[in-house]
């Protein structure tokens, strides 16, 4: 009986390292909540809405986007990515989404949109980082890499370029 104990006193060791674990990394790698923001008129014939999660490089990267089409004709609406239940992409000409890959997936409120509207005639636009940064969803034509501060400019162009055709 004894030994009984002990086995079952370092599975619950492990059990509850694990947990611990489980709650530190979390911590330490989830996204911050996003304050949703509005740039210009919603009356402007062309609009843009960014979805994203809230860290330093995804930041960077929406400043870089707003920055670029807030002198424009162009209404830009800011969300954080759990919004995106109550978005209708037919709303805007453009979306952009940026979104980390957590748990070996992407968030559920990116996956059921992406699900549920498919690409809507190309006009969204995911950037998916991730820990290696080469994981996107099936059947989505997204930019993926890792959230390297250094690389903020490549990705802020790549999107411009390709919002360039749908806002211009």
């Amino acid at each position: 009986m004894k030994r009984f104990k002990k086995i079952l006193y370092r599975i619950l060791a492990v059990m509850v390292a694990f947990f611990l674990f489980l709650v530190w990394y979390q911590y330490k790698y989830s996204m911050d909540d996003v304050n949703p923001y509005t740039i210009n008129a919603p009356t402007l014939e062309k609009k843009l809405l960014i979805a994203t999660q809230g860290s330093d490089f995804k930041d960077k990267v929406t400043s870089g986007i707003v920055d670029h089409f807030k002198s424009d004709s162009v209404y830009i609406e800011v969300v954080d990515v759990e919004s995106l239940n109550v978005i209708d992409p037919n709303d805007f000409n453009a979306l952009v989404i940026i979104h980390t890959w957590e748990n070996w997936k992407p968030p559920l409120s990116v996956q059921s949109f992406i699900e549920k509207y498919g690409n809507e005639s190309n006009k969204i636009i995911v950037l998916t980082t991730s820990g290696d940064g080469d994981y996107t969803m099936d059947g989505v034509d997204a930019i993926a890499g890792e959230s390297k501060l250094s690389e903020v400019p490549l990705y802020i162009n790549n999107i411009i370029d390709r919002l360039n055709k749908l806002l211009m």
